[in-house]
């Protein structure tokens, strides 16, 4: 394989990640708290990251969570440049795709962008990044590339996509179609055609295509950005403070991807979760003799107690008689949930605004 030039690497950050309440609060979201121990998922993804040696690392993230983002990144400053965005409001990935794009452009038009989202979990980093370095030599010929998980289950949660063809030299194969998020029995049904893999959001493009792309199917979002002052930072924000709410908020793949005529997608298996509610916590903690997973609880003791999820914090969390539970408990919240229902948890969130009470939501 040909070498590429250092890749210029964009990181989604700014999430709010409300199906992690209480945990994850706004200036305190999912990828800036540790959820399996140790670091946080925003510095693990930049670990990850940092053997590709990259031109330069761009974090987007909101302006309430900018002070952590830079707290927690800091001791990485002297690896690599690293630059950050702040959204004053939150207006999906095909924004914040478009500003980070325009102000690489400004430093090398030729550069090869690379997103990745800063809250998913990785298991074999030396794949991902081999990858990452595939997709780079295909985007060259002007393809928009995009890695996608090899599905191991029918899961109804993902988007996924369609792949057809025979698989080129560096395993990448054409795009027939995105597809939502299926059925049980739709997703099943993919699983066994073999034809279908996971749709991960990470995708790699030349910096020049991805904004070609913007002004033919985007033209309106396309147009504002361009006007922004990208050669300096702080006026890059003052701009986007004025005009960034008006913006429309529509995802890359709905706004690009899914009518872009080069799209080419890699199947990888990483050991990847999006970790998308607490109901992911098991495929990364291991389960105790009781099937528990316990993370972040200073002492569990569970008696005729299965299949749990706890996280405690510095707090100790008894458990009897029960089964199928998520318990989470902060200095100022407790969630007792069915694991079924993990997807609910946003409601709360939701709830908890809508009563003013946005003291346990902040």
């Amino acid at each position: 394989m040909n070498e590429v030039a250092p890749l210029d690497i964009v990181v989604m950050a700014g999430g709010s990640g409300t199906r992690f309440w209480p945990a994850s609060r706004t200036s305190r979201p999912k990828q800036l708290i540790p959820l399996v121990g140790g670091s946080s998922m925003l510095v693990r993804t930049i670990e990850r990251i940092l053997p590709l040696q990259p031109a330069s690392i761009t974090i987007v993230t909101h302006r309430l969570q900018l002070e952590e983002t830079i707290r927690q990144l800091t001791p990485f400053k002297e690896q690599v440049l690293l630059e950050y965005i702040a959204e004053p409001v939150g207006r999906n990935t095909a924004a914040a795709i478009a500003v980070a794009a325009a102000r690489i452009t400004y430093r090398n038009p030729d550069a090869v962008m690379v997103v990745l989202p800063a809250d998913h979990y990785i298991r074999d980093a030396h794949g991902l990044q081999q990858a990452l370095l595939a997709a780079a030599q295909v985007a060259r010929d002007g393809s928009l590339v995009t890695l996608g998980i090899v599905p191991t289950c029918p899961e109804t949660g993902y988007g996924y996509i369609r792949a057809t063809g025979t698989a080129d030299i560096s395993g990448s194969l054409t795009v027939d179609r995105f597809v939502e998020k299926p059925d049980r029995a739709t997703a099943m049904s993919y699983l066994e055609s073999g034809d279908y893999v996971w749709n991960s959001g990470m995708f790699v493009w030349q910096v020049r295509a991805i904004l070609q792309e913007l002004h033919t199917q985007m033209p309106e979002l396309a147009g504002v950005v361009s006007g922004y002052p990208v050669h300096d930072l702080s006026l890059l924000h003052l701009a986007m403070e004025a005009s960034y709410e008006g913006l429309v908020s529509r995802s890359i793949d709905h706004g690009v991807m899914e009518r872009a005529a080069q799209v080419r997608v890699i199947p990888i298996s990483v050991g990847w979760s999006d970790m998308g509610s607490w109901s992911s916590i098991p495929e990364l903690i291991p389960a105790d003799e009781q099937s528990n997973h316990i993370d972040h609880a200073a002492v569990c003791v569970a008696i005729d107690s299965h299949d749990c999820i706890v996280s405690g914090g510095d707090a100790a969390v008894a458990l009897i008689g029960v089964q199928n539970l998520i318990v989470v408990q902060t200095g100022d919240a407790l969630l007792v949930c069915e694991r079924g229902r993990a997807q609910d948890v946003k409601l709360v969130v939701e709830g908890l605004q809508k009563m003013g009470k946005s003291e346990y939501t902040a």
